[in-house]
């Protein structure tokens, strides 16, 4: 349970410094004023924004933003101490830290000897005295410095007093903070919290955390460094970073506030899952669905018995409120559903079932042992539900169709298709051509809608996606086809996903094609012009379409 009485925890953000170095990861100079501003507008205590003297872009960063707001948080410069043999004063990189103009500046030295030897190739004397000393330097000239003890906690457990000596050099120097950082990312949560007791009784200032996932542990042993008496975390949002990542400061903030009871974000917690991805879509990689708090998937249940359990009580398979951090609850429907994923699916797709879920689950369960997946195809799910009802007319039905393929001798193979539809009461051929079959029959197939049903105007194929679901079977196996659609008016865009399974690739897609766009009618744009007012194929027609 939550404990009132706990300190309050500063998140300390290293996105933009630490989190650039995942290998694939590059923000431009716009984009990282961006982040910081969505960070500032979250609530995190300090940004961390790049290392000044490193490199051009982090120097601009500086002075694009100097004398700019970012909420309540600190601008912070980060870089390391003074290099052996030279003084403060005189080093370089501290001279950039200074040009930087940020309130805060955050000094990283070594805490492990095995560092001092073969990575400085100094003296443990002389490493002390550059803490020290560039820390002073930098208080000297009115900055808040925070030191982030490299390697502490490896270093602790290979001389835990020269570990904690570095601590003391910085507090002697004018620290506000010592940092304790798993840098390789290699202690367990248990050594952490030992090695933190250990610092809060030798040292007087405020302890932070800064910790790496190399063993997958970075949140736990941010959480048990926090329990032991930190008060700052550092992290990452989507836990980007060096080799495997940083602690995850997205999860780390979920916890704090919901699991410890200790306020760092407050109310902004609710902003989490669209931080989350807005920080995902600048860097321009892919959101983890299954992300811990914020991920599509965090809150998603497939198993009959779980659904059946959360429609009762959804705390019986949730471990908090989605809404606290900006998610909410999902229903995935698949070959392990039960009636109540089926119930549930409805209601979230806006949809009335009239007690046809029996058939439904039958149905869905049937097609999955031949190749059909539906988690990923909420569209394909809703025209189940809808063909199941004895008064459900489809819009169109495609009667027939036909592809063929061409090649001319120094020219690329081109593809041509012909499909036969029936729909408001007639029959309309029409043809299509494109660089496959597939290309082919989607053209045939919206030149023969069109006319009939405008509103299909609007609305394009965005992705197509195959699976050979068994390789072992050569050109017999079954082949599953994605299809996704969307529709753009008014700045809104709407998506939906069709799928269609079988062991000829045409007909997957023929089927995954035309479901979309009977959904896109049906549902997507029930609302729009030409979609709701035609009129429906002949129940004859309809009734052969749905068996």
């Amino acid at each position: 349970m939550p404990t009132p009485a706990t300190p309050r925890v500063d998140l300390y953000d290293t996105t933009l410094r630490d989190g650039t170095q995942r290998e694939g990861l590059s923000l431009s100079l716009r984009d990282k004023i961006r982040v910081a501003e969505r960070l500032g507008a979250f609530g995190v205590a300090f940004i961390e924004a790049g290392w000044p003297g490193s490199n051009p872009k982090d120097m601009g960063f500086f002075q694009a933003v100097r004398g700019k707001s970012f909420g309540r948080a600190h601008l912070v410069a980060f870089g390391s101490t003074c290099r052996p043999r030279v003084a403060p004063e005189d080093d370089l990189q501290l001279r950039a830290l200074l040009d930087a103009e940020t309130p805060v500046c955050t000094l990283f030295g070594k805490a492990s000897l095995r560092h001092v030897h073969e990575v400085l190739r100094t003296t443990p004397e002389e490493n002390l005295m550059m803490i020290e000393r560039s820390i002073a330097h930098l208080r000297s000239r009115g900055r808040r410095v925070f030191f982030d003890a490299e390697h502490f906690y490896d270093g602790f457990a290979a001389d835990s007093e020269y570990a904690l000596e570095t601590l003391r050099a910085a507090q002697r120097g004018g620290a506000e903070v010592v940092i304790l950082c798993d840098t390789n990312g290699g202690t367990l949560p248990s050594q952490v919290a030992a090695a933190t007791r250990r610092v809060r009784t030798e040292v007087s200032l405020p302890i932070g955390i800064h910790a790496h996932d190399d063993c997958g542990c970075a949140v736990a042993s941010s959480m048990a460094a926090v329990e032991s008496g930190a008060t700052q975390v550092q992290g990452t949002i989507n836990g980007y970073g060096e080799r495997c990542g940083n602690a995850n400061l997205v999860t780390v903030a979920a916890n704090l506030e919901l699991k410890l009871g200790t306020g760092c974000v407050g109310e902004s917690l609710s902003q989490l899952r669209s931080l989350s991805r807005f920080v995902s879509d600048v860097a321009n990689l892919p959101p983890n669905d299954h992300a811990p708090y914020v991920g599509r998937s965090a809150f998603a249940h497939k198993g009959g018995v779980h659904v059946s359990a959360i429609r009762r009580d959804p705390g019986s398979y949730e471990h908090c409120d989605p809404a606290r951090v900006g998610n909410e609850t999902r229903v995935v429907v698949s070959e392990l559903s039960g009636r109540a994923n089926v119930l549930s699916k409805a209601e979230e797709l806006g949809l009335s079932v009239g007690g046809v879920e029996g058939r439904v689950l039958q149905s869905i369960k049937t097609r999955e042992a031949r190749g059909y997946a539906f988690e990923a195809a909420e569209a394909s799910v809703a025209l189940l539900v809808d063909r199941a009802r004895v008064d459900y007319l489809p819009p169109f039905v495609v009667l027939e169709y036909r592809t063929s393929a061409r090649r001319e001798r120094g020219r690329p193979a081109r593809s041509e298709a012909t499909v036969k539809i029936a729909a408001q009461g007639e029959e309309r051929i029409a043809a299509g051509e494109g660089c496959g079959p597939v290309a082919a029959l989607d053209t045939a197939l919206r030149q023969a809608l069109l006319p009939l049903f405008p509103a299909l105007g609007r609305v394009t194929l965005s992705d197509y996606r195959v699976r050979i679901l068994d390789g072992t079977d050569g050109t017999d196996a079954t082949t599953r086809v994605l299809v996704e659609c969307r529709s753009e008016e008014d700045g809104d865009t709407d998506r939906w996903t069709t799928v269609g399974a079988s062991p000829d690739i045409v007909e997957a897609s023929i089927e995954a094609l035309a479901d979309g766009y009977e959904f896109g009618l049906v549902h997507a744009l029930r609302e729009g012009a030409g979609a709701g007012d035609a009129a429906l194929p002949p129940e004859d027609i309809a009734k052969e379409k749905l068996a």
